[in-house]
């Protein structure tokens, strides 16, 4: 009997969809943001206003109170994570009870055990990919805390104000970057949650997170507005819908 007969061909499909759009989505992002607009190269451009200000200026103690904010941001949902990841081993511990109370649920497909564990493991497996992002990005919201700190002053060169511009602003956007990865992670491990329920909806639920993304980087009313600080002669429209 083959290794993998513990899974359905159907949900073996369904993985390699839900492991084909994440990582397809995510390469595709990371290639268009480089010639369209982006919630992502956007909030660069924002930044930079924000660094080339803050240089002009001699109190900046509302510059690194606002950026620890953004980090407070992300070690929330690092500390989160922790939780999801601990309440999912329990669950994994606990197969045989968990098994035996969900068999009941009409809208509930549990092919064997070893299937059970499989679905555990995708999303231990996400989260924990979440919660190195999110880490990673507070070490870099902390690395920029400590640039803040050390920005040139008013009266320093022009070189000098640029190159501080470029490279702090370089290590935000990897920062935001990281964070952006540990939120998209969520995102997916919302719909590998549907695999539970069968494969078809697996599936679906994967492809309407990839669109809900996609509208929300690239097309959202929140891009708009980014776009539209940024860019002084021009200006897109923002519709009255919600995002």
């Amino acid at each position: 009997m083959s290794t993998l007969s513990f899974l359905p061909l159907l949900d073996w499909i369904a993985l390699l969809a839900f492991l084909t759009l994440w990582v397809g989505y995510t390469l595709f992002a990371s290639a268009q943001q480089k010639s369209k607009p982006t919630i992502a190269n956007q909030l660069a451009a924002n930044r930079k206003e924000w660094l080339e200000q803050m240089i002009e200026r001699d109190a900046r103690i509302s510059d690194i109170t606002s950026l620890g904010i953004l980090q407070r941001n992300v070690t929330f949902f690092a500390s989160t994570t922790i939780f999801i990841i601990a309440g999912l081993l329990t669950v994994l511990g606990a197969t045989e009870e968990a098994v035996r109370l969900l068999s009941h649920l009409p809208w509930i497909e549990i092919d064997s055990r070893a299937a059970w564990e499989m679905k555990i493991m995708l999303l231990i497996v996400s989260f924990a990919y979440a919660f190195f992002k999110f880490t990673w990005s507070m070490r870099k919201y902390n690395f920029s805390i400590v640039l803040f700190g050390s920005a040139p002053k008013a009266s320093a060169s022009n070189k000098e104000k640029q190159l501080f511009v470029k490279h702090c602003n370089w290590l935000l956007s990897r920062a935001t970057n990281s964070f952006n990865f540990g939120l998209r992670a969520y995102s997916f491990s919302l719909a590998a949650l549907c695999w539970f329920i069968n494969a078809w909806v697996f599936m679906a639920c994967s492809a309407f997170v990839v669109w809900v993304l996609y509208r929300r980087e690239f097309k959202s009313n929140t891009l708009a507005a980014l776009y539209n600080a940024s860019h002084h002669n021009s200006e897109k429209p923002i519709k009255d819908n919600s995002d």
